[in-house]
């Protein structure tokens, strides 16, 4: 787990941007303390900042190079069969320099060219450049577990593993702010890949390559995609058999490291489920990491520890307050992008508090998006409903379902109104920070210009890719390309590389991701979600653990908002600074904030906008000239 970072001139005669590398490379220190690195051929550099996991010794620092040092490469992340990966390419000949799993990438490129892509098993992000043909390749994983970020300059192009070392890093301006994606986090919470909130700066999509030639990026090219057709057979005891093979498997390669290693456990089923694998194939006691909160409702404590005596880690425990929340401005600052995920919050600590002790940690990211495990999903379904029913019923059917919402459960009869939509604006309105609505009330005229389908059309371009054969296999192929990626991935990466901490999560593991897609709907979700993956974990949890209530690893926002950040808050939107900003309509914000105080205030909506305000006060309004790392 590392930082990468370097520059491709648009002129193939020009001088090595190291001084901008360098620049980069500072921005991002803390995702590699244990050494740095540059390499300058011809009109590229490239940098890496090393945090040491396997191959703790000099000879394991980036960039690696190939024997004649025509072909460099530097890597953020883990390779996981490295090692049959170097077998094979030894018996070709092949001489390695170091056991680091990253030199793999090299020699694998050298037999295969960018083909070499598909033979990783892994998390990574990586950039490779090849002198002889002079071009720089991108790459990142299959489920986009490490971030990757390039900038388009008037001189060449910059990339880096965060968002912000381009835009404070590269010589000039700062890149101009993208409207449309200040109008897509207002919808989502966050901007989707590939594009960011910045004019000329975009994210790599996952599962994706890219090469680029001096004066040229050529188009992304994806390389995998998720099969889930045709469905798998077999019983269902011998799918939980396979399933527990699998996950086995995954949480074994992810402990492979030269350092301490541990866990997080939020006490749910997907973390718990990875703990007990993990006490099953250490021989040690296998050291744990929870968060919880005073308020009783959002702390889920009492479940990791269960899990905890029931497997004898050593468990460690933090619990966040209210006047932790301060550290908004440093999250603000390493996403380098306005992020509305308030459990953002909650993963800082939990990985600052973890680093005390270890250096990795395996987590349970994507239980929920491989094993059908929100309920929105069950919401969703009614919609799947009314798309079967012939034309003549869909009016009835929709009106009976907004009537009963309206009466008992106002979202869902605001979700009922917007059955006619269609599969991807049905799906955005239910995960929606803000409607189209709402942002024509809150948007001030310059904003509203800038609105667009931007977010719709990516959802309608995912399902229209999917091969699902059953409507929730679309919704799963989604939230994978979308939140997973964007929103989850990104919350994790930030908070633990801001703390030189690498994640692993077992439950990214390519077979279990295939192994999950080709499940039939009837092993994902019937009265609730994670169905088959509940069976498999049934005799290594707790029946309470088993068997409790959906809980979201959150904060109590709300309690929060509502008392000791009150007045954040309003100093924060309703200033002068904010309100001359032209973004936002003021009166809109007021009645936002002043739902607070109300029966029903509008949590996630008023912590959409203070992220927003605070990123604008930290890149925007701040002068180049002032450091923002």
């Amino acid at each position: 787990m590392c930082g990468i970072s370097g520059y491709l001139a648009n002129d193939p005669a020009a001088a090595p941007a190291a001084s901008v590398v360098r620049r980069i490379n500072d921005a991002i220190a803390h995702r590699g303390p244990d050494a740095e690195g540059a390499w300058a051929s011809g009109p590229c550099v490239l940098g890496h900042r090393r945090l040491s996991i396997i191959d703790l010794s000099p000879d394991g620092r980036q960039p690696l190079l190939n024997e004649d040092e025509t072909i460099g490469v530097v890597v953020n992340g883990e390779i996981y069969n490295f090692e049959a990966l170097r077998d094979e390419l030894v018996a070709k000949g092949h001489t390695f320099r170091s056991r680091s799993d990253s030199e793999v990438v090299v020699h694998l490129y050298e037999e295969m060219g960018e083909a070499a892509i598909t033979r990783l098993d892994g998390m990574f992000a990586l950039a490779l450049w090849d002198a002889k043909k002079q071009r720089l390749l991108l790459a990142r994983d299959r489920s986009g577990k490490k971030p990757l970020y390039y900038r388009v300059t008037r001189d060449g192009v910059a990339f880096a593993s965060e968002v912000h070392a381009l835009v404070t890093g590269v010589d000039g301006e700062r890149p101009a702010v993208d409207l449309a994606g200040v109008d897509e986090y207002l919808t989502l919470g966050y901007v989707a890949a590939p594009y960011t909130v910045y004019q000329g700066v975009f994210k790599l999509r996952a599962a994706h390559y890219q090469v680029l030639t001096p004066g040229r990026v050529h188009e992304a090219e994806r390389y995998w995609r998720l099969v889930r057709h045709p469905t798998l057979s077999g019983s269902e005891d011998e799918l939980v058999g396979e399933l527990k093979r699998l996950l086995t498997a995954a949480v074994k390669r992810r402990m492979v490291a030269d350092v301490p290693l541990g866990a997080f456990l939020s006490g749910g089923v997907d973390s718990s489920t990875i703990v007990a694998l993990m006490a099953q194939l250490s021989t040690r006691p296998v050291k744990t990491f929870s968060i919880g909160f005073k308020q009783a409702a959002y702390s889920e404590v009492k479940y990791a520890r269960m899990v905890a005596a029931r497997y004898g880690t050593e468990h460690h425990e933090l619990e966040v307050s209210a006047d932790m929340a301060s550290v908004v401005h440093d999250i603000t600052r390493h996403h380098g992008e306005p992020f509305a995920d308030s459990s953002s919050v909650a993963t800082w600590y939990l990985a600052k508090m973890t680093r005390e002790h270890v250096t990795v940690s395996l987590s349970g990211d994507a239980g929920d998006e491989n094993f059908a495990g929100y309920k929105r999903y069950n919401n969703a379904r009614w919609g799947h409903l009314y798309d079967a029913l012939p034309a003549g019923a869909k009016g009835a059917f929709q009106g009976a379902l907004t009537g009963f919402g309206r009466a008992l459960y106002p979202s869902f009869g605001r979700f009922a109104e917007t059955m006619h939509l269609g599969e991807a604006a049905r799906y955005l309105r239910l995960v929606s920070q803000f409607t189209p609505e709402r942002k024509r009330d809150l948007c001030a005229p310059s904003l509203r210009a800038a609105a667009s389908d931007r977010a719709e059309r990516r959802f309608a371009e995912v399902l229209a890719e999917s091969d699902g054969r059953y409507a929730m296999a679309r919704l799963l192929d989604l939230d994978i390309a979308t939140y997973l990626t964007d929103d989850i991935n990104a919350k994790v990466d930030i908070a633990s590389m801001a703390h030189a901490l690498e994640v692993r999560c077992p439950l990214l593991d390519t077979s279990v991701i295939e192994f999950a897609g080709r499940l039939p709907s009837h092993l994902l979700m019937r009265v609730r979600g994670k169905y088959l993956l509940r069976k498999a974990a049934g005799d290594l949890l707790p029946y309470q653990v088993l068997h409790r209530p959906k809980m979201g690893f959150g904060i109590p926002l709300d309690h929060w908002l509502r008392n000791d950040l009150r007045e954040v808050v309003r100093d924060t939107l309703l200033d002068r600074t904010a309100r001359e900003r032209g973004m936002l309509e003021p009166a809109a914000v007021e009645k936002l904030v002043a739902s607070l105080d109300t029966s029903s205030p509008e949590t996630y909506q008023v912590w959409s906008l203070l992220m927003l305000e605070l990123w604008f006060r930290e890149f925007i309004d701040r002068s180049p000239a002032q450091p923002t790392v």
